[in-house]
């Protein structure tokens, strides 16, 4: 849990915002119960004593704070919704610069899937965090063994390589070597 949260952290931004939602979402099937987590969930794994702990206690953390934060019903921690920002500021930065043709063409092929997602939600939230809640609802129906259409996946697949061209501007950037 937490080490696929910091492995995914620093391979691929989308992925770890994915599954920092998915956590969330397991937190609050568990009632945002610290106890209750670590009875039901934390202890279902096959941890050291010292894996344990530290599970444990990040599990806690982000219990304590989507109590702190009022995230128990919905929504996002804020430390998570300050990774997507960052996320937009270089989605941005991307988009003007004339040295990422392929990120612009990536984002105006998603484009249409975007704005037909965003007609869909009814919620005023951003083109990230359009595309990432489609990601995620497409995962949802997976794990429910539910049929995806084959214009969900082209969808899909527009959107996910916006998205991988998106986390491999991030790691660059992070290393340093992005040039915009």
């Amino acid at each position: 849990m937490l080490k696929i949260a910091k492995e995914l952290k620093e391979k691929n931004v989308c992925e770890y915002l994915l599954y920092m939602w998915q956590v969330e979402d397991t937190i609050r099937a568990l009632g945002c119960d610290a106890e209750r987590i670590r009875a039901d969930y934390v202890s279902g794994f096959q941890l050291t004593d010292e894996e344990r702990r530290r599970e444990e206690e990040w599990m806690d953390n982000l219990c304590r704070m989507m109590h702190e934060e009022g995230r128990q019903e919905q929504g996002h921690l804020q430390i998570n919704q300050a990774t997507l920002s960052l996320m937009v500021d270089l989605h941005q930065q991307l988009l003007r610069s004339p040295k990422h043709p392929f990120y612009s063409a990536a984002y105006y092929k998603a484009l249409p899937y975007i704005v037909e997602l965003r007609a869909r939600n009814n919620k005023e939230v951003g083109e990230l965090e359009i595309c990432l809640n489609g990601l995620y609802g497409v995962m949802l129906l997976r794990l429910q063994h539910k049929d995806v259409t084959a214009e969900t996946q082209t969808a899909l697949s527009a959107i996910s390589h916006l998205l991988a061209l998106l986390a491999d501007a991030w790691n660059k950037e992070k290393q340093g070597t992005l040039e915009l």
